[in-house]
């Protein structure tokens, strides 16, 4: 017989394993090799897409995972989101402007999620390499040819999420490709 404080063990248990498969998520999106080698801005702007662009590959495939996907990416959501409110009132944000920024940062990933997913389900290389221009490297000059590395490696990633094992995936201890 389930008892609620095995529900509570649960909900902690999936709590924990979603802040756990984010925290994996965002070691790769800070490894030095992206700011250092494809030249993105290690600026808030530039670790927050690098952040929406990780866990927008992530998430899909977790939701995907066949017993507990769908909660494990909720949890995983949940928690992103709330370390990013966490950030922003550690930065000085007030209580006034946090749910002003905080919608704008939803709003920022589901388009660019919306817009990766796209080209990659699509397979066109040109939308994904706008899509990367635009949102990481914020239209700025930068060397088209760091663009398409960048679109390179988020095609691996995606390819490698794809055949990965469900249980790598719920364990958040998927071994992305290198930047």
């Amino acid at each position: 017989m389930l008892s609620i404080f095995s529900f509570i063990s649960k909900g902690r248990g999936l709590t924990r394993q979603g802040a756990w498969i984010y925290n994996s998520v965002v070691e790769q999106a800070r490894r030095p090799e992206f700011y250092q080698s494809l030249d993105i801005a290690d600026t808030i702007d530039g670790r927050f897409d690098l952040i929406v662009l990780h866990a927008g590959l992530y998430l899909p495939r977790l939701k995907a995972v066949r017993v507990e996907g769908k909660r494990l990416s909720q949890a995983m959501f949940d928690h992103m989101f709330a370390n990013l409110e966490f950030n922003l009132r550690e930065l000085g944000v007030g209580d006034m402007g946090v749910p002003r920024k905080m919608k704008g940062m939803i709003s920022a990933f589901y388009g660019r999620v919306t817009a990766y997913e796209t080209a990659l389900k699509d397979g066109d290389a040109v939308a994904l390499r706008t899509a990367l221009h635009r949102n990481v490297y914020r239209d700025a000059a930068v060397d088209l040819a760091l663009v398409d590395a960048l679109a390179s490696y988020v095609r691996a990633a995606s390819e490698s999420l794809k055949a990965a094992d469900d249980d790598v995936i719920a364990a958040g201890a998927f071994e992305w490709p290198a930047p």
